[in-house]
């Protein structure tokens, strides 16, 4: 986990050092500098830092705690229906939020016809970030269940060596069926944990990269109209993202200390993006070509990623779980739950 953590403090490092990509470089006026008051504005933008930060760690705090408060807990049905409406909300936020802004910067007027014209780059991206992600999670997976078994197999064996005698003795009364029991259970939960472990890391890799990208524009800003309906619509977006990233990181079943290094990292994302555009707010223009083709293709990439996990590993596992498929109220609770959480997500586009 030591080298899960570091990875995971250099990424967020190099996210950062993005936006010096657009510094001292030639912009494009793409509407001049009206409704600005940096005075005015730099208030909202301390309010958004945190208001923000408050909220993603209520949310990503409330399932991790689910052990202390019983109807938070992944073992309860309602636990299925609050997780649909986060995925609901990560979905739309992908769909509404993240791909649009990705298509309207890489065919921003301000890049050159060839080749950003002739060739729709903000589809190929996130097509090729959702199947990479797909790759990522399958040798991620096949790689730490191998891991896993080969550690464990010496201990097996031996177990069986020791238990042989007394297994014989009992051949005709179990005609061997707890055998193959033990044996399919022991092979299915380690799998099973290493698969959420998989998909959690995966899932925080696409939510910090359209955080960062958020933070850095929201905190360059200068527009008071801009940034005042921000600060309401992240703060709800980063706290029911975080309820779904929560309900990941529980059922992953890290170590304390990942925990807090995970719930760290998702709740800094976005007010030290923010912290970093308001540093930069002089010299840093989101007009800028380089800014434009930056963003644009990092924010395809994020929008491919979070599409794939909410569709495939978040909705997909939840609702063809046992638990919801034999149970007619829970299903329907689920689906209202998503329907929700995609609606009010999608109806802040409105003002974000």
């Amino acid at each position: 986990m030591q080298s899960s953590i570091t990875f995971y403090f250099e990424f967020f490092c190099l996210l950062l050092l993005l936006p010096t990509l657009a510094l001292g470089e030639c912009t494009c006026d793409a509407g001049g500098g009206e409704g600005t008051n940096k005075s005015e504005a730099l208030k909202y933008k301390a309010v958004a830092i945190a208001s923000i930060l408050f909220a993603g760690a209520v949310g990503v705090c409330l399932p991790i705690l689910g052990k202390r408060i019983p109807v938070l807990s992944p073992e309860r049905s309602v636990f299925f229906i609050i997780k649909a409406f986060a995925a609901g909300v990560i979905l739309s936020t992908a769909f509404v939020h993240v791909l649009p802004d990705a298509f309207d910067s890489l065919t921003s007027p301000c890049l050159a016809e060839n080749p950003w014209g002739q060739f729709p780059f903000t589809g190929f991206v996130a097509m090729m970030s959702a199947i990479g992600t797909l790759m990522v999670g399958c040798v991620a997976s096949s790689y730490f269940t191998r891991l896993h078994l080969n550690k464990a197999q010496p201990e097996q064996s031996g177990d069986e060596e020791k238990a042989a005698g007394e297994a014989h003795v009992h051949t005709h009364a179990t005609h061997g069926h707890s055998h193959g029991i033990v044996d399919s259970s022991a092979g299915s939960a380690p799998s099973q944990l290493i698969r959420h472990r998989v998909i959690t890391q995966v899932l925080e890799l696409g939510i910090v990269v359209h955080s960062v990208i958020i933070g850095v524009s929201l905190g360059a800003s200068a527009s008071p109209k801009t940034i005042k309906p921000l600060v309401a619509a992240l703060s709800f977006h980063q706290f029911f993202e975080g309820i779904g990233l929560g309900g990941c990181i529980t059922q992953a079943k890290f170590k304390t200390r990942t925990i807090v290094t995970m719930g760290l990292f998702f709740c800094l994302t976005t007010p030290v993006g923010i912290a970093v555009g308001l540093g930069i707010s002089n010299v840093y223009n989101e007009s800028s070509p380089n800014a434009l083709i930056v963003e644009g293709i990092f924010n395809a990439a994020s929008a491919g990623i979070l599409i794939y996990m909410a569709l495939v590993d978040l909705l997909a596992a939840d609702f063809m779980h046992p638990r919801v498929q034999s149970n007619g109220a829970i299903q329907l609770g689920v689906n209202v739950s998503l329907l929700l959480g995609v609606g009010c997500m999608s109806l802040l586009a409105k003002w974000a």
